[in-house]
């Protein structure tokens, strides 16, 4: 086999890719031993090893305890659509991070009083060691896991009123917008910011990635009167899901 000037675990991987790509090794294959790569490519075991490392961090395949390393199935992104925010019928918190009505939903959650942390109080822009109310979300699609988010809601903006807990009370279920309004602060602004990192070994975990893939993260704030009143990171799989925006013109 000719290659070219790439390093040689490089172009054995890109062959292996190539063949993953093309169906001629389709998900659930097993990968081609270590040996069998070596005597294949000519190359060394050192070699066979990185290439199939490559292919590990790319998320193609995955090691089975005891088994080998297998093809990993790759679905179809899907898609999260998010527009502007307002308070109605159906301001739930999973409408509230997927907009588009054909998909279904449901979410779990539980919240605690915390201490502001410095990058969080500088979200809402408060005191650092401020009391806020973290309320942590995992959203299932169609009764997939689709996305984990975390809010922050200062307590001197929400203590001691019928919506403190986001999920308790009665406006339980209800969207920011709609909890904002019944304590008589409404919300005329939103803010997002798209990111990605590296995914944590317990979000793989519950989201069903690899650790260490890539994550998108959407870092967002509701403003009321130019006052952050929630902030909060909803972290979704890079390699399967699409962040799709409708936005008005105005």
């Amino acid at each position: 086999m000719t290659f070219g000037e790439q390093p040689a675990y490089l172009r054995v991987a890109g062959d292996l890719r190539q063949k993953i790509v093309d169906g001629v090794l389709p998900p659930h294959t097993r990968l081609p031993s270590q040996a069998r790569i070596r005597e294949e490519y000519g190359v060394s075991d050192t070699v066979a090893l990185e290439a199939r490392k490559v292919l590990m961090a790319e998320g193609l395949v995955e090691g089975r305890s005891g088994s080998g390393t297998y093809v990993r199935e790759h679905l179809a992104p899907r898609r999260i659509a998010r527009a502007g925010y307002h308070a109605g019928v159906g301001s739930t918190p999973f409408r509230q991070e997927q907009t588009d009505e054909r998909v279904k939903g449901t979410w779990e959650s539980n919240s605690g009083q915390d201490a502001a942390s410095s990058v969080i109080a500088a979200r809402l822009r408060i005191p650092v060691g401020s009391r806020v109310m973290r309320t942590r979300y995992l959203f299932r699609a169609e009764g997939e896991p689709s996305m984990l988010s975390t809010s922050w809601e200062p307590l001197e903006v929400t203590g001691r009123t019928p919506v403190m807990l986001p999920e308790e009370g009665p406006l339980a279920g209800r969207g920011v917008v709609e909890r904002m309004a019944a304590i008589d602060v409404v919300v005329d602004n939103v803010m997002e910011e798209i990111g990605s990192r590296p995914g944590l070994a317990e979000e793989a975990m519950v989201l069903g990635g690899v650790p260490g893939h890539a994550v998108l993260v959407i870092s967002r704030t509701y403003f009321a009167g130019g006052r952050p009143v929630e902030t909060a990171d909803v972290v979704t799989l890079a390699d399967r899901h699409r962040v799709t925006y409708h936005l008005p013109v105005k």
